[in-house]
């Protein structure tokens, strides 16, 4: 390390997007500011991904120190909730992430002067407070789900059944009526540890020095208002510093070295007419089950729209694919004669199997919308290109991120499920072409735009997000 560096460590936690945000956030810090060294902590499940790795490898350029903790492993046949396997990897690494922070706090040179953790590392907060560093908790959510974790308790109070039967949408402070069924699915069952592990990081948020949130004003001023005049009495500091995205670049793989995939999708598009073509994901692990994959491929083929397809192996839990990928072929559990009419007789789509890269793919001008699974960090890359949204909602907090695109920020057009949990053909066909063709369409890209101004202004150098981290890492300096 070079001599006179302001020294901060930051904790990720193994997951694939939670690593990308909190990595995107550390290069900002130091473009920003180039006194600061940081050590950056990754604890890893079973074995660090090829996701992770190119990760890393993007690092080279920049000054970065990285520590990979020993890996946690669990049994195959015990059957843990992937909900559950994050908390449960991070318990397991307060050992090792105690001694890493000692060690680095005791360095004669260097010492450190603050730690940033993810909101779901927040338990290593207090190894902060004994080591008298300052803490921070970065939150790689949206402002809304920020205050809905800071008003937990009083919500927990309030509500006496369970919050998906409540007959009236709950009103979290500065945000949009959210109905409880669209809450996160760590609240969707009181009595589980889930639950409790949602209220215990809520409350862990309370004793950081500040708390850094990966969103902006344009994009959810009335979250972070509410959020801003509350800090003086009840929470720390509020930092609005995003969006915090991979850049083209940095990296966008989640495979290391896969550019045949990367060409194939770039030379296809380039074909393609401006704004005409769909692009199809659900993230680095969600999943759908094989009755809803084959609902899905008939709503692209019955809906005539030109789409580009990340396909993955079916499967009944949405997120099976969150932490291990798998090596099987998706395409072949697509439906019969699928690939065959719509991809090889008309050219309608471009098929992908479980990868391909998306920061290219967004900010190509044959993009014209994009079905997610409303993922945070997939939702800001969207606004960066002013894409309209299609919302399909699997898991975590992403009916919550849903329902403010769609009731909140009439940013995008939400599937329906029908009464066993499905989105069927025609639903998917109608919102293709309000979304893609429409006058909806139309009035969604419009304002879709106007967010991708404001979203790429944070992002300079006098954008008021940027000047958060930048007076951040001047009250570091000068501790």
């Amino acid at each position: 390390m070079e001599p006179n560096k302001t020294h901060i460590a930051v904790i990720t936690v193994p997951s694939f997007s939670h690593q990308a945000s909190t990595m995107a956030l550390c290069k900002r810090l130091l473009q920003l500011n180039p006194h600061l060294h940081i050590t950056f902590i990754v604890p890893i499940l079973n074995s660090l991904s090829n996701a992770s790795k190119s990760l890393i490898d993007s690092l080279s350029s920049f000054n970065f120190h990285i520590i990979l903790l020993p890996p946690i492993s669990f049994p195959q046949a015990s059957n843990i909730h992937p909900a559950l396997q994050i908390p449960l990897t991070m318990s397991q690494s307060i050992p090792s992430i105690r001694d890493t922070l000692t060690s680095l706090n005791n360095s004669p040179n260097n010492k450190l002067v603050a730690l940033i953790a993810d909101y779901l590392a927040s338990e290593t907060i207090e190894l902060a407070k004994t080591l008298n560093i300052l803490s921070y908790i970065y939150f790689p959510f949206s402002a809304s789900v920020l205050s809905l974790c800071l008003h937990s308790s009083w919500l927990d109070q309030m509500v006496s059944c369970e919050f998906r039967d409540l007959p009236e949408p709950i009103k979290i402070p500065g945000c949009i009526p959210i109905h409880g069924r669209d809450l996160p699915n760590s609240l969707q069952h009181r009595s589980s540890q889930d639950y409790h592990n949602y209220l215990r990081r809520s409350k862990a948020l309370l004793l950081a020095d500040g708390i850094l949130v990966n969103s902006f004003e344009g994009l959810e001023r009335g979250a972070i208002t509410a959020l801003l005049n509350e800090q003086t009495n009840k929470y720390p500091s509020i930092y609005p510093v995003g969006p915090n995205v991979n850049q083209a670049g940095w990296v966008s793989s989640n495979h290391v070295n896969d550019h045949d995939n990367d060409s194939e999708c770039l030379r296809w598009l380039d074909k393609q007419e401006t704004r005409s073509v769909l692009y199809v994901s659900f993230g680095s692990g969600g999943t759908l089950s094989q009755n809803q994959m084959n609902e899905l491929a008939l709503g692209l083929e019955l809906s005539g729209q030109k789409f580009l397809w990340v396909v993955r192996e079916p499967n009944d839990f949405p997120n099976a694919n969150y932490f291990t990928g798998s090596k099987v072929d998706p395409l072949q559990f697509l439906p019969c004669g699928f690939v065959e009419r719509v991809i090889k007789a008309s050219g309608q789509g471009l098929l992908v199997a479980s990868w391909a890269p998306q920061v290219e793919i967004l900010s190509h001008k044959a993009i014209g919308g994009f079905l997610t699974h409303c993922g945070w960090f997939s939702i800001l890359e969207s606004v960066l290109n002013g894409l309209p949204i299609i919302a399909w909602p699997l898991f975590a907090e992403q009916r919550m991120n849903a329902a403010i695109l769609s009731d909140g920020l009439k940013v995008a057009e939400r599937v329906k499920v029908n009464e066993n949990g499905i989105v069927e053909s025609e639903e998917i066909v109608m919102v293709i072409q309000r979304v893609m063709i429409g006058d909806e369409g139309t009035r969604i890209r419009a304002r879709m735009k106007e967010l991708r101004d404001v979203a790429v202004d944070e992002l300079k150098q006098d954008g008021s997000c940027s000047m958060n981290l930048a007076r951040l890492g001047l009250e570091w300096k000068n501790i």
